[in-house]
């Protein structure tokens, strides 16, 4: 699949602009974001671009700073070579899980290990939401559960649930890369008790789950919690992540006004994971 590169030079640039900016991305679509000295990176399939998603107001009339956009097609290639090259490095999550893609040599041992070959799907453990979730699942007892991964990207969460004793875990993403990612993902690491899905939460229904994940943005969580909750078993609990500190209050309301009370949450350079109950 072909994709665009955008790369976004915040003025002034600093941190908090950056998670601002990547926020905004993700809103408007974009799936895949990284960063250089200077500017945030955003990849979006190249089918699902227009040029005029970048004189959307949240970007142009943003009072805090000013973007500069630069854009690049890059063509379908051998993301390996891509990310070993510049982005995915190895990962330790609390000295017990460690995620490493299929070229790196020489890494430590841990309690789990995850092999993830990440092609442009979202989720190597890298980005804080992500090591947040998979802190949530180190400490969880898993046996004997009915998982559900939404928003799966390479399938990660999942495959740690299944690791973890999870009976059965529900992997669904929108995204054709993901989807594929996902099951490759779980074919590496010899992971049998995952069933993948490509859609939204318009595929949930009947199932019923004890544990369920969602790392995904703000606007998709908001609009979803009820769906999710309606899935829940009683007693079940649900980690949303994939926001900042300052939307936690917005996300709790709708848990609570959808029947879940919080349960607390863990938070990591602003990002946010909150726990809720049914």
């Amino acid at each position: 699949m072909e994709y665009t590169k955008v790369s976004c030079f915040p003025e002034p640039d600093s941190e908090t602009n950056r998670e601002i900016l990547t926020a905004q991305l993700g809103e408007l679509g974009f799936e895949s974001f990284s960063e250089t000295d200077d500017a945030v990176e955003a990849f979006i399939p190249s089918s699902a671009y227009r040029e005029e998603l970048l004189h959307d107001e949240s970007l142009v009339n943003n009072p805090l700073f000013k973007v500069r956009f630069q854009t690049e097609i890059i063509p379908d290639q051998n993301w390996n070579e891509v990310w070993e090259k510049n982005y995915f490095q190895p990962l330790l999550v609390e000295n017990r899980c460690l995620i490493r893609a299929p070229f790196h040599k020489d890494t430590p041992k841990a309690e789990y290990e995850i092999v993830i070959d990440p092609r442009m799907a979202f989720g190597t453990g890298n980005h804080e939401t992500t090591y947040l979730m998979i802190s949530a699942i180190l400490q969880q007892d898993l046996q004997g559960k009915q998982v559900l991964d939404m928003g799966c990207g390479t399938g990660i969460l999942g495959i740690l649930a299944s690791m973890r004793g999870a009976d059965m875990v529900k992997a669904i993403d929108i995204d054709e890369w993901s989807y594929k990612n996902t099951l490759e993902n779980a074919e590496i690491n010899n992971v049998t008790n995952i069933d993948v899905a490509q859609g939204d939460a318009g595929l949930l229904g009947k199932e019923k789950f004890d544990v369920i994940y969602a790392n995904i943005q703000r606007n998709i969580l908001l609009q979803d919690l009820p769906v999710y909750a309606s899935v829940m078993c009683k007693d079940a609990e649900i980690i949303v992540s994939g926001f900042y500190r300052e939307d936690l209050p917005a996300i709790s309301a709708k848990a609570e006004e959808v029947g879940l009370k919080p349960a607390g949450y863990e938070e990591r350079n602003n990002w946010v994971a909150a726990r809720f109950i049914r």
